[in-house]
């Protein structure tokens, strides 16, 4: 039942223009098919920050004041969000593109995105939080040294952090 009224309600949508109607049933699939969170590269990357020892909450929501934020990683003792921005929905400069049909609805919805990711970032400092982004098609090894450097500040590579927590671990 729940599901012929969410048709309903996004056929309502398409008929009043709030956003465009699918081009095919395929595009339709692939697009809900799109996820939030536990995308690939953030999986990737999660499981690569666990495997170095390092424990951290996933997809936490945050709460500063007025604005509510959910990164992908969260470090919270040290204050340390995480963001893995796919490059079509934050507009990469690398990758990301303007879609060629249906821009009258793309291009504001991608600035809206682009705008909220500054907002974000600005509330998450002013509270004192360290913000890393990072593109989905930034390479893992990267991806990890960016977040060790953010987490870990005194050590100056991944591999040494890495093989000191495996020292002490060892030790202990």
């Amino acid at each position: 039942m729940a599901e012929n009224k969410r048709v309903q309600a996004r056929k309502q949508a398409h008929e009043r223009g709030v956003y465009p109607a699918p081009l095919n049933d395929g595009r339709s699939r692939n697009m809900q098919a799109n996820r939030r969170s536990n995308t690939k590269p953030e999986v990737a990357l999660r499981t690569a920050l666990h495997r170095m020892g390092l424990r951290y909450r996933k997809d936490l929501r945050l709460d500063l004041g007025e604005v509510k934020v959910r990164p992908d990683i969260v470090f919270t003792a040290k204050k340390v969000a995480i963001f893995v921005d796919g490059c079509f929905w934050h507009v990469c400069p690398e990758h990301g593109r303007q879609p060629a049909t249906n821009e009258w609805y793309w291009a504001p919805k991608l600035r809206r995105n682009m705008e909220r990711d500054q907002r974000v970032n600005s509330a998450l400092e002013a509270a004192g939080w360290h913000v890393v982004r990072l593109w989905e098609h930034e390479a893992l090894t990267t991806a990890v040294a960016a977040v060790v450097a953010a987490v870990k500040p005194d050590a100056e590579h991944a591999s040494e952090t890495s093989a000191t927590s495996r020292q002490s671990r060892n030790q202990e």
